[in-house]
Order: structure tokens, then C-alpha cells, then sequence
């Protein structure tokens, strides 16, 4: 059965600046706590527009749209999620795609998690897999992209290359995306400076930056190299060369013209679409192989470009003095059965780097090699199921904090978005014991003002726990507690340094949490929970500050506020045990995944991260 033609895409997935003519899909993405960013629906990106366009520094309520969204805003001035009952902030990116791709067509393409419930794929893999899905490739591996994945089209189905698990996959129509005509504003991604235009300095992002950087001046340097061969050739009949697209994966617009056809023609196996290619003259002399039918013809076999965005496959008809330079010639018989050639000029696949392995963990050690950590009580802390605080309803809560106000400003309850003037947007929703709709209370420190009722429906949304956070500015009040399942944390020094931390050893932090049954405070009660990953271990440097941070973890342990149970952002899967918005070091010797060190500012920001979660130096104990 044939599959329908792809459109060309945009450079860089619709990133960066095209032509003000063209029209573009729009789609709404957070970034989960491993630095991916994962798309709204199509329905969510809709009204996120619709809202978008009659105030641009509003606030977006995702539940309006999306009941399973109800505790999530979106402030449009920050760029951040903001998720109301636990303080949680992610950012927000609106990204812009070709509207013949997969968003503009409405396609959605997902796999079947453990639960038997199917998981989208991020919008970037979507793109790929679609297009490859078009152009009828029989599969399509997902490793360049950075997932050890095989997709194939015939079965439909996903395997893991590594364990060989296979999952089902399926192909759905929904909804396309919002099109938009004109010019793409700038670009409105997190974190956003203060008119500053400068990006941001933590590592994940340095990391993809510098990725991206290196990908365009490797195929910057391609195309002079390529314009110095065909400059000096020596005139006659003209050929054709494929143009090296650019990868979806990274920014910028495209490095290649397109001229007028001719003869000899350069191809890529594994299927193309017309249009696709840019033509670029070139003299005979410039290739190396004469093809018997008469036609100079170079083949490179394999898929598309399209599905390697991180090693580019250039059918570039040079002879091997414009070679560019570190790209080895390796000893591969040519066409006529004598002498090396560079492999990519033999039809061979040339990957010009080799990605370096992540160091997970230190070198072996003993039991003798761990020590104390100096200035810590004890090894290992454990928690066991919540402490219950009785005696407090939710409007014993809620009035402990806040001062009445008799006379409420002319502006809005950001909870409900009435008017504070009016009544509650829960008016006859929530039942309440002596607070009437229309009171407003103003928080104590922060001094916001909100609907009593309002807040008693937000602190039934939440942990129940006796404390309250307000959901502007996220001032907590009270002692708050999580959701963390029982388990164990410990803690020792071993005789290893990390990246940066060359004067001091290393504390490891084991956390060990088994699988087990939701309670109430769960999302679902009764139901069986997962523990992947199980034990994993952190690092800090053993230093002063590293064991401060040490210390406010092991408080944010006895308050459960590590670990949570929800859906990974990772894999989908969902009703197991997940990182709760307080970041860890994963990796020990290296920094590829941005879960590691060197990164100056990691310790600065974790205890920024606890003391959002009410976990300050003044829960330091001497």
C-alpha cells in the first residue's frame, strides 16, 4: 500500500526564521526533568493560542481544556508550568513546524508501555519516524537520535536493541495543530532573560548548544570545501550534487543553493522524494568513479540523511586531497579493486565521531573504603509510611494562615479567575465548614489574597500535610511534606574524586525504594506501583558546601520530598517511582548527559531546589 508524500521541512524543526509567507504548525512543549521536551496535545496548543492572542503575557489554565491538566497554568510571560497543589515550575517552549509534517497532518505516533497504555513520542522523534514512515524505509533506527531503538514498519513494532524487548506501535490521527501565517515572532523559549537575549549557562544547555554549534561549522567547513573543488575545476560537462540537508535536530537555516540541473547525478539509497534535493555544478574530473552506464553516478547505500541527524553523510564528488581533515581514510578497496579511497567516495556509511560513553559509577571498592561522612550522624536514614496530623481540617489550615480581608481589590483570584470581589469560582462545587464563598483571605508573609475557598479546594488537591504554599510566588508555609513511598537513603565517603572536585573525595548517596501498593495519598489507591532503577546512586564532593547539601537532603528524605509516585517523563510509564523536582548527580566521572560533573553551579542550584521545597540552612542542625 503506498504511503502518502512528505513535505519539506523547515531547518531545524521549523526553528529560526523562514520565509514570512509560509505558514507554520505551532506546538506547545515542557521540558521534563531530564532536559527533553515533551509536546502538549493538540488540543491543549490550540487554546494555548486562542489565549496567546488576546493577551500574550496572560495565564493559560490547561484544565479548561484537559481534565487530567486541571492542576497546571501556564504563565505566558514567564514561560513556565506552574502546577498549583505541589509548587511544581517546568518551562515552556512554543516550537514551530512545516505543516506538512507530522503535527500539521494531525499524526500521532506512540508505543505501548507497561500499563498497555500508549505513550506519544517526543515531537521530534514523531517527525522523523514519520517521515521515514513516508518515504517507505522498511525501518528505522532511533540511535542517532540517542535512543538504543529499532523501529520497524512492517510489524509495527519498537525493539530495544540492547535487551531485545519488543513493544508494540501504532500510528493514530488526531487533531493537527494549530497553522499560523506570517513572521515567526523571537523566540520564546525558557529561560527567558530580562531583554538580556543571552542563553542559558546551566550545562544541559551548553551541551545541546555546543552540539549544535559543532553540527553547523562541520557543515560550514563542507560547503567551502566544496566550492574550492568546484572553483578549481577545469570546466566541461556539468553535474549534479545532492545537497547535504541540514539536521531536523539542530538551529539554523540551510547551508546549500540550489542551481540548475544537469547530468551527472549523485544519489542517496533507501528512497527520496522529489524536491528534496539541492543541485550544486560540478566538473567530470571532480569524480572518482566512472559508472558503466555511462552516467558519472556516486551511490551512498543506507537510509536518508533524514534519520542521522547527528552524523551528516555527505555525497560530495571530491578527490581525497579535499578530504576534509580528522575524517579517516580508511583502507577500503575502490570500485576498480586497487588502492585505499575514503570510505564515503566507496558508498560505505562514515560516522565522523564516535559518541563517548557516560562514567555511571566510580571504581570498584570495598566495604572497608567507605567511610563516614564527616560531620553527619550515622550512614542510613529510613522512612516508613506518613505521619498523620490529626486535628487540622483544611479550613483550620487555611485560616491559620491567612488574615480576612473586609473590602477585596478590584483583580483577579488566580486560582478560580473570578473576580476576588465575587464568589468563588468553587461555589457549590466544594463543600466547606464556615467559610462563605465570596471571603478572601491574604497569605501572611507573601501578603497574596486568594478566595478562603479557593485555597481550601487547592490544600484538598495536595498532601494534606498541615502546610500551605502559596501559588504565586510559592511561599511555603507550614512544614511540608511529600508522597515518597518507604525505602532507604544512605550516605558514605569513598576514596574518588569527581570532575572539578579534584582536592576532595566523593559522598555517595544510595537510595533504595521496592516496588509495592498506592495508599490514599497516591494516585491511585490500591493499586500496584513500580521501582525502576533501583538502587541509584548520587554523588557530591566532600567538602563543606557538599556536605550542607547532604544535610538538607536527608531532611527532604524525612519529609518525603525526594521521590514521588506519578508517570516518567522518560519512558511513560506510569504509577511508578519518580524524581520529585530536587536534582540529583546520576553520573559519576563524566558530564554527557547533564546529569554529571564538572558543573560549578550545581550545588547552588540544589540548594535553591530544597529551599523551594521548604528545605532551607535553617533546618540545619548544629
Amino acid at each position: 500500500m503506498a504511503r502518502p508524500g512528505s513535505g519539506l521541512l523547515l531547518p531545524a524543526n521549523g526553528l529560526g526564521y523562514p520565509p514570512q509567507n509560509l505558514a507554520r504548525v505551532v506546538v506547545w512543549e515542557w521540558m521534563n526533568e531530564h532536559g527533553r521536551w515533551r509536546p502538549y496535545g493538540a488540543a491543549v496548543c490550540h487554546h494555548i493560542e486562542n489565549v496567546l492572542k488576546g493577551d500574550a503575557r496572560g495565564t493559560v489554565v490547561l484544565g479548561q481544556v484537559d481534565g487530567q491538566l486541571a492542576p497546571y497554568v501556564i504563565d505566558l510571560q514567564s514561560m513556565h508550568q506552574f502546577r498549583q497543589d505541589t509548587g511544581t515550575m517546568r518551562p515552556v517552549q512554543r516550537n514551530f513546524y512545516d505543516p506538512s509534517s507530522a503535527p500539521g497532518k494531525g499524526v500521532v505516533w506512540e508505543w505501548e508501555n507497561d500499563n498497555t497504555s500508549w505513550t506519544p513520542y517526543d515531537m521530534e522523534i514523531c517527525v522523523t519516524i514519520q517521515n521515514a514512515y513516508e518515504k517507505q524505509h522498511p525501518w528505522l533506527d532511533l540511535t542517532s537520535l540517542g535512543f538504543s531503538y529499532l523501529i520497524d514498519f512492517n510489524s509495527m513494532s519498537q525493539t530495544n536493541k540492547q535487551s531485545q524487548r519488543k513493544r508494540r506501535l501504532r500510528r493514530r490521527m488526531d487533531l493537527a495543530y494549530p497553522l499560523i501565517m506570517g513572521s515567526i515572532p523571537k523566540s520564546q523559549s525558557w529561560p527567558v532573560g530580562a531583554s538580556s537575549g543571552q542563553p542559558c549557562s546551566c550545562q544541559q544547555c551548553i551541551l545541546v548548544n555546543s552540539t549544535r554549534a559543532a553540527s553547523n561549522a562541520i557543515l560550514a567547513s563542507q560547503r567551502r570545501k566544496l566550492h574550492a573543488a568546484v572553483a578549481a575545476g577545469n570546466g566541461g560537462t556539468t553535474g549534479t550534487l545532492t545537497a547535504v540537508r541540514q539536521s531536523n535536530t539542530f538551529a539554523g537555516t540551510s547551508l546549500w543553493s540550489t542551481t540548475s540541473p544537469a547530468t551527472n547525478n549523485i544519489g542517496m539509497g533507501g528512497g527520496q522524494a522529489k524536491g528534496e534535493q539541492g543541485q550544486v555544478p560540478l566538473s567530470p574530473d571532480n569524480f572518482p568513479v566512472m559508472s558503466p552506464h555511462g552516467h558519472n553516478t556516486l551511490a551512498i547505500n543506507g537510509q536518508n540523511n533524514l534519520n542521522r541527524p547527528g552524523t551528516q553523510r555527505i555525497s560530495m564528488a571530491t578527490p581525497r586531497g579535499t578530504i576534509p581533515p580528522g575524517v579517516p581514510a580508511l583502507p577500503v578497496k575502490n570500485l576498480t579493486g586497487s588502492g585505499p579511497v575514503h570510505p564515503a567516495l566507496a558508498g560505505l556509511p562514515v560516522c565522523l565521531t564516535r559518541a563517548p560513553k557516560p562514567i555511571l559509577h566510580p571504581p570498584h571498592i570495598t566495604k572497608s573504603d567507605m567511610k563516614p561522612v564527616p560531620g553527619v550522624n550515622g550512614t542510613r536514614r529510613k522512612t516508613k509510611k506518613k505521619h498523620l496530623r490529626k486535628g487540622k481540617t483544611p479550613e483550620d489550615v487555611v485560616k491559620r494562615y491567612t488574615d480576612k480581608i473586609k473590602v477585596p481589590p478590584d483583580e483577579d483570584c488566580t486560582i478560580c479567575m473570578e473576580r476576588l470581589a465575587t464568589a468563588s469560582g468553587y461555589e457549590g462545587v466544594l463543600q466547606h465548614k464556615g467559610i462563605k464563598p465570596e471571603s478572601v483571605g491574604k497569605l501572611g508573609k507573601c501578603g497574596h489574597m486568594y478566595h478562603l475557598l479557593c485555597l481550601v479546594a487547592m490544600y484538598n488537591n495536595g498532601n494534606k500535610d498541615g502546610s500551605l504554599q502559596c501559588p504565586t510566588c510559592k511561599t511555603i508555609y507550614g512544614e511540608k511534606t511529600g508522597t515518597q513511598p518507604p525505602g532507604k537513603m544512605e550516605y558514605h565517603v569513598i576514596p574518588h574524586c569527581l570532575p572539578g572536585y579534584h582536592d576532595s573525595k566523593t559522598i555517595r548517596i544510595v537510595y533504595d525504594i521496592p516496588a509495592g501498593v498506592q495508599t490514599n495519598e497516591h494516585p491511585s489507591p490500591g493499586k500496584k506501583f513500580s521501582a525502576r532503577g533501583f538502587p541509584r546512586q548520587c554523588y557530591l564532593p566532600d567538602n563543606e558546601k557538599g556536605r550542607k547539601v547532604l544535610k538538607l537532603l536527608i531532611t527532604a528524605w524525612d519529609r518525603r520530598l525526594i521521590f514521588t509516585i506519578g508517570t516518567s517523563s522518560t519512558t511513560g510509564e506510569s504509577d511508578t517511582v519518580v524524581w520529585n523536582e530536587i536534582h540529583h548527580k546520576t553520573e559519576f566521572g563524566s558530564n554527557l548527559t547533564g546529569h554529571g560533573y564538572p558543573d560549578p553551579n550545581y550545588l547552588d542550584n540544589v540548594l535553591a531546589e530544597l529551599s523551594a521545597q521548604g528545605v532551607g540552612e535553617d533546618n540545619l542542625k548544629d
